[in-house]
């Protein structure tokens, strides 16, 4: 198995958390530099940019990606000393115009802004590395503060100083593997999207059809489900009478394979609900256990007939995917701490 050290420079980030958090035995260690796991202003993150601004880039984004113009602006943004540099700034257009087309950017611009990763950031048990500029010290160190046995170093340059001088950033990187040596991560924990469906008025279904018929249309539904749950890649858990408790390592790929349960049941005469939500899971002897198990089965059970809900985590982790929510509201589950608030997929 190959296994990898992430380092992220700004914008990857969220991703590089994402995949430490799922795949903890495929990541020896992760470095973040200038790392947001949130974008977007709010007033637990006052280092996020405000809506007004996130929109002032966006039309900026959408009419002069891959100018000069766009070029010179990112660069007196992240490295001012070279905001002059003719050179560099041909180069940066070019590489602009060669990477994506001003809607891609622009799209690529908004996923950034709608995702969330704050709620990742706990369940990441590999060895961390948070660097920091001078600019951005107080909100890596919170960052740090949100990941369990992080290594917060302050750099004393300005930030953005990686990309006109790295080797403080790269001295600091080596330090912190030669350091790790044989460390290794904890593999009991892991992020995992949870899933659990049920047939809607399986009681009432059982008494009009008997318990012959009612067995042979279970089994079928049971054969559909796993064809679905291989084609996205989730694992089953466990399989409570009509219902099913499966995990995915990607909340899209949930999501998706939801839509084709709830889509695909309804030609055997049968309507499901499904709930789905995203967080640390225990891994023990194959076995799924945690809270993260227990809000997942809470949300299935408020979902209506062909209906699924997802908690809050999903929804800002599956940012710029295209998959479309109404919200809920706040929602007490039993047995769950303060309020959720939930989202259905539309």
């Amino acid at each position: 198995m190959t296994v990898f050290v992430l380092v992220s420079f700004a914008d990857s980030g969220p991703l590089c958390c994402l995949f430490a958090a799922t795949f903890p035995e495929r990541t020896k260690a992760l470095i973040l530099n200038n790392a947001r796991p949130r974008t977007a202003w709010a007033p637990d993150y006052p280092w996020g940019i405000t809506q007004e601004e996130y929109e002032a880039d966006l039309e900026a984004t959408k009419a002069l990606w891959g100018t000069r113009e766009y070029a010179v602006a990112m660069s007196r943004a992240v490295m001012p000393g070279r905001a002059d540099d003719d050179a560099l700034i041909d180069w940066l257009a070019a590489r602009m115009r060669d990477s994506a087309s001003p809607d891609a950017a622009a799209a690529l611009l908004t996923m950034f802004y709608e995702m969330d990763v704050r709620d990742v950031l706990p369940t990441i048990h590999v060895p961390t590395l948070v660097l920091a500029g001078d600019a951005t010290a107080e909100e890596e160190e919170a960052v740090a503060a949100m990941i369990p046995g992080a290594v917060f170093r302050h750099l004393d340059t300005p930030a953005g100083l990686y990309m006109q001088d790295p080797e403080p950033f790269y001295e600091a990187i080596r330090g912190f593997l030669f350091q790790l040596g044989e460390k290794e991560a904890d593999l009991d924990r892991v992020l995992q999207t949870v899933l659990f469906t049920d047939i809607v008025e399986s009681s009432e279904k059982l008494a009009a059809m008997g318990d012959r018929a009612w067995r042979d249309l279970i089994e079928r539904h049971h054969r559909f489900v796993r064809g679905v749950l291989s084609r996205w890649r989730g694992r089953e858990v466990d399989t409570a009478g009509d219902g099913f408790f499966a995990t995915f390592d990607g909340p899209a790929r949930a999501i998706h394979c939801a839509e084709a349960i709830v889509d695909g049941v309804r030609s055997m005469g049968l309507e499901v609900r499904a709930g789905l939500h995203a967080g640390e899971c225990e891994i023990a002897d194959n076995k799924v256990a945690g809270i993260t198990v227990v809000i997942g089965s809470r949300i299935a059970s408020l979902a209506a007939p062909s209906e699924i809900l997802v908690s809050r985590t999903v929804r800002d982790l599956v940012a710029g995917s295209g998959i479309v929510f109404d919200d809920h509201g706040e929602h007490q589950l039993k047995g769950v701490p303060e309020t959720w608030r939930l989202y259905a997929v539309v």
